[in-house]
C-alpha cells in the first residue's frame, strides 16, 4: 500500500477535487483498489463523495469517521481496534469519511508533541495515531488523505505517517510562498522528530510503526486559464505564465526536488473547468463520468471527455513516480 497526502498550507487551490477525480480514475479507469481519508475539519471530500442522505446516515445515525480514530487517544485508550469505511459508489473508492471534531484533536496533538520531542514514549505514540491507522489500511494499493490547508500539528502528524506527499497549487504569488513555509516547516518538524526518537531511553518501548518524512512527489498546477497551441497542447494565457515559470526554482531553493531526482517537478496540470465542477459536485460523481441526466448539454460533452484525459494523465503521471 502506498499513502500520498494532498497537501498546500494555501486554501482555494482546488485540492479536495483534485484528490477525489485523481481516487476516482485510479480505481475505475485504473482498476486500483482505493480508500481515501478525509482529514480535513471541512469535510469537502465527504460532501463530494455522498448525497445528503448518506451524510445523514454518517453524521446522525452514529457513523464512523475520522474522529473516532483519534478520539480514543484523548481518553487514554490508545489506537482504536476497527476501522470503518463506507463505500462511494460512483467514484468506486472506499471513504473514512471527516468530521469537523477531528479540529478538536489539534491542541491535544500539539501538546503531545512537546511530550514527544523530550523522548517521552507516550507523546511519541500520539504522534503516530495515523500510522497505526494507516498501517489497517494496507489491503489497499493506494490511500490518498485530503489534509486542511494549515501547518498544524493534525497535518504534521499525517505527513509523519505518509509515504508521500504533493502539492495543488493555483497559479499566483501566494502559492509560491506557500512552498517556502512548507519546507522550512517539515525541516523544524523533522529536526524536532529526531531529536525525540533520539531521546527515547528505551527504545524498546517505542511502537512498531512506519514513520518519516513524506516525500514529496511533486505539483499540480490548477485553475488557470488556458489555449491550445498550434500543437495541440494546453498552454495558459501569458499572465499565468511568467508565475509558472517560477514554480521549480522556488521548489529546488527550498530543498523540496531531493525527493524527485531525475523527474520534472509538475506533475500535470488542470486548468479551468468551469461549470463541470459544481455539476460534479452536485451529483456526487467525477467530472469525467457526468452524463446528459447530469446536466451536460452541448459542449459540456467534449469538455467531460477533455477533463478524462486532463486527470487521466495527471493520475498516471502520479502512480509512475510512486512505482518509481
Amino acid at each position: 500500500m502506498h499513502s500520498v497526502a494532498f497537501f498546500n498550507n494555501k486554501g482555494g487551490v482546488g485540492k479536495t477535487t483534485l484528490l477525489c477525480n485523481v481516487a476516482a480514475y485510479a480505481s475505475l479507469h485504473l482498476k486500483h483498489k482505493v480508500c481515501v481519508i478525509d482529514a480535513d475539519p471541512q469535510c469537502n471530500a465527504t460532501q463530494y463523495f455522498f448525497n445528503e442522505d448518506k451524510l445523514y446516515e454518517i453524521y446522525e445515525a452514529n457513523g464512523f469517521t475520522i474522529y473516532d480514530v483519534v478520539e480514543p487517544l484523548t481518553e487514554g485508550e490508545g489506537f482504536v481496534q476497527e476501522i470503518k469505511t463506507k463505500n462511494a459508489r460512483n467514484f468506486g473508492v472506499d471513504v473514512l469519511p471527516g468530521d469537523p471534531k477531528l479540529a478538536l484533536i489539534e491542541d491535544f496533538l500539539a501538546q503531545d508533541w512537546g511530550a514527544a520531542k523530550s523522548g517521552d514514549v507516550r507523546g511519541i505514540r500520539t504522534n503516530l495515531v495515523f500510522s497505526d491507522l494507516l498501517q489497517r489500511l494496507n489491503n489497499y494499493d493506494f490511500v490518498f488523505i485530503d489534509v486542511s490547508p494549515s501547518l498544524g500539528a493534525i497535518n504534521r502528524s499525517i505527513l509523519l505517517s505518509s509515504d508521500y506527499f504533493m502539492s495543488p497549487m493555483s497559479i499566483d504569488i501566494f502559492s509560491l510562498k506557500a512552498f517556502e513555509n512548507i519546507a522550512k516547516w517539515i525541516s523544524d518538524w523533522t529536526n524536532d522528530w529526531n531529536k525525540g526518537i533520539a531521546n527515547v531511553k528505551d527504545v524498546k518501548k517505542l511502537p512498531e510503526l512506519k514513520y518519516g518524512q513524506a516525500k514529496f512527489l511533486g505539483y499540480v498546477t490548477q485553475q488557470y486559464l488556458a489555449k491550445k497551441d498550434h500543437s495541440g497542447q494546453r498552454r495558459g494565457v501569458k499572465a499565468y505564465e511568467g508565475i509558472r515559470n517560477k514554480i521549480d526554482e522556488v521548489i529546488a531553493s527550498c530543498g523540496l526536488d531531493e525527493s524527485i531526482p531525475g523527474e520534472p517537478f509538475e506533475i500535470g496540470t488542470v486548468p479551468n473547468l468551469f461549470s463541470l465542477i459544481p455539476m460534479s459536485q452536485s451529483n456526487n460523481k467525477p467530472v469525467f463520468e457526468l452524463l446528459s441526466n447530469d446536466g451536460v448539454v452541448g459542449a459540456h460533452f467534449a469538455k467531460v471527455k477533455d477533463a478524462k484525459e486532463i486527470f487521466g494523465t495527471v493520475t498516471n503521471n502520479l502512480l509512475r513516480r510512486i512505482d518509481g
